[in-house]
């Protein structure tokens, strides 16, 4: 099962309707037995009802342990390693979602992006759920995503490329806030004289070019 495929539901059936369906069956139970098995069925529907963001920790990994982060609509954050409680708190935080510790959920993004950091892999195919970000943000990111892997782009380029080119400074915040690290590939972008520039990430600068090295991408100073 795709860890990002919502739940199936019914045919012609939406979920107040299966709720609405499971308080009926609460009502009409004659039984004590009857009685539970209603409240547990409504229970688990309530539970597909709300909405979560599920995480947990990928380790060991060449650039140091990750918190990884999904929703149903995708990946939401990448995080160099933190405690766990901050994380947490981080992600309640900026999505307004109660999080939840799963490794079944993250199973599939944890998978690909260790495989990546190992060399085996060389793209994503991953979902991102970018909903919670700005629309100059998203434009940003789509912009990072998009340059090749063994290439780079300045960050006058990415202002450029999303018709803004008097914006180089507000690209570089944008990518410096970036949630999803790696996957989607802020460390491709450069200063104007070529130099690495900025990362975030832990071991900032060193990260930054082991990430390059690893993709094959001319790096040239610090």
């Amino acid at each position: 099962m795709n860890p990002y495929d919502r739940p199936r539901r019914g045919r012609g059936e939406s979920l107040p309707e299966k709720v609405a369906q499971s308080l009926d069956a609460i009502y009409a139970a004659p039984g004590e037995a009857l009685w539970r098995q209603a409240r547990l069925r409504l229970a688990a529907r309530l539970e597909q009802a709300v909405e979560r963001v599920y995480y947990d920790r990928l380790s060991p990994t060449p650039v140091g342990p990750l918190w990884v982060a999904v929703t149903d609509r995708g990946l939401v954050a990448v995080e160099f390693d933190a405690a766990e409680a901050a994380f947490a708190r981080r992600l309640a935080r900026r999505l307004g979602l109660e999080p939840k510790r799963s490794k079944e959920r993250t199973a599939e993004a944890c998978r690909q992006l260790a495989s990546y950091l190992r060399g085996e892999r060389t793209a994503f195919a991953l979902a991102v759920d970018l909903r919670h970000l700005t629309p100059f943000q998203r434009r940003v990111l789509s912009a990072a995503r998009a340059i090749r892997r063994g290439s780079v782009a300045t960050y006058g380029e990415v202002a450029r490329r999303i018709g803004r080119p008097r914006s180089a400074r507000a690209v570089g915040q944008a990518l410096g806030s970036n949630p999803i690290p790696i996957v989607i590939p802020c460390h491709r972008v450069l200063a104007s004289d070529g130099s690495l520039g900025g990362y975030s990430g832990r071991g900032g600068i060193r990260t930054k070019r082991r990430l390059l090295q690893l993709e094959g991408a001319p790096v040239a100073r610090s």
